[in-house]
């Protein structure tokens, strides 16, 4: 499960969370993880969505983006609380796990960016859009979705 709706209403507006699109020095969904420490910590994080942060769920966008940079979440959660931009975050995270290389973020980027389009995530991301009312197809991937569910993207043809 990658994020859980529960109670709450469509589109789901939560100011100051970018899109998973959006990158930090070239990293997609990176900024987002930062956003949602962040968020939680001011209490403006929906309380669904606690149990999808960090890495609780192995298959959680957070997990994945820690597991890419060798970095523990806690430790990670700990730093950003701390302050700084997401540049000096993003670079700690290199000190504390590592640096990927251009190819590797190339590679990490594609993946995330087509999760859930003729994968395993596709039945997930079929079931996230039934939540909302919203037929198969209507968008592809999971970061569309979480742009359509934000309020970022709209229904309907691209």
């Amino acid at each position: 499960m990658l994020y859980c709706r529960m109670a709450l209403s469509y589109p789901t507006l939560i100011p100051g969370l970018r899109s998973p699109f959006d990158q930090v020095k070239g990293i997609v969904y990176f900024g987002r993880m930062l956003d949602k420490i962040r968020l939680a910590a001011a209490g403006k994080l929906p309380e669904a969505w606690q149990a999808t942060r960090g890495t609780a769920s192995k298959r959680s966008f957070d997990s994945r983006c820690c597991k890419f940079l060798h970095i523990d979440y806690a430790a990670f959660e700990a730093e950003t609380l701390k302050g700084g931009s997401d540049e000096e975050l993003l670079a700690w995270a290199f000190v504390h796990g590592r640096q990927p290389s251009e190819e590797e973020i190339e590679v990490w980027n594609g993946f995330m960016t087509k999760y859930g389009w003729r994968d395993a995530g596709t039945q997930r991301l079929h079931e996230r859009l039934a939540e909302i009312g919203l037929p198969p197809g209507t968008v592809q991937t999971m970061f569309e979705f979480i742009d359509l569910d934000e309020g970022r993207r709209q229904a309907g043809p691209r």
